[in-house]
């Protein structure tokens, strides 16, 4: 079975890569399970659909990955979004809050991890988001951006 990792890399079933992969099942498994809770979770946490894909379309145009981009375009069409979220997801920032807060600190995370302080978690805080959903939120970063990161690994070893 082909995953979102495999789909955003390119490779498929023939592809000695996409064998290589399932030497590792639990690998393949666990990044596709997290995917999907990070995306798709059974509870949002008050973080809908539409605004996880729109945010992690925004990562992907971060991390310039042409690939990821069109496939979160894809997903987010699906979901019906706002004009604000479209907005986000483009890489606007003039956006209402709490999404300007959110991604402020979305943007920071992706672009610069090493500058955070806890006083931008506090930022969210103050712009209305609980425990859970900064938490949801930290998942989402940490998820979208090792997507990025492997899927571009992933082509650079199906390229040699």
């Amino acid at each position: 079975m082909i995953d979102a990792m495999d789909k955003a890399a390119g490779i498929s079933p023939g592809d000695a890569l996409f064998a290589a992969r399932r030497f590792r099942p639990e690998f393949v498994q666990g990044a596709e399970e997290c995917r999907l809770s990070v995306l798709e979770p059974a509870n949002d946490q008050g973080l809908a659909p539409n605004l996880r894909v729109a945010l992690a379309r925004r990562m992907a145009a971060l991390n310039a990955d042409p690939v990821l981009m069109a496939e979160y375009d894809v997903q987010l069409a699906q979901l019906g979004p706002t004009e604000q979220l479209l907005a986000l997801a483009r890489g606007e920032t003039d956006l209402n809050e709490p999404l300007a807060t959110i991604v402020r600190h979305v943007d920071l995370i992706t672009l610069t991890p090493k500058k955070a302080e806890a006083s931008h978690i506090a930022d969210l805080a103050k712009a209305g988001l609980n425990n859970p959903q900064v938490v949801a939120l930290s998942e989402l970063i940490a998820f979208v951006n090792f997507q990025t990161r492997v899927a571009a690994g992933l082509r650079l070893m199906r390229s040699t």
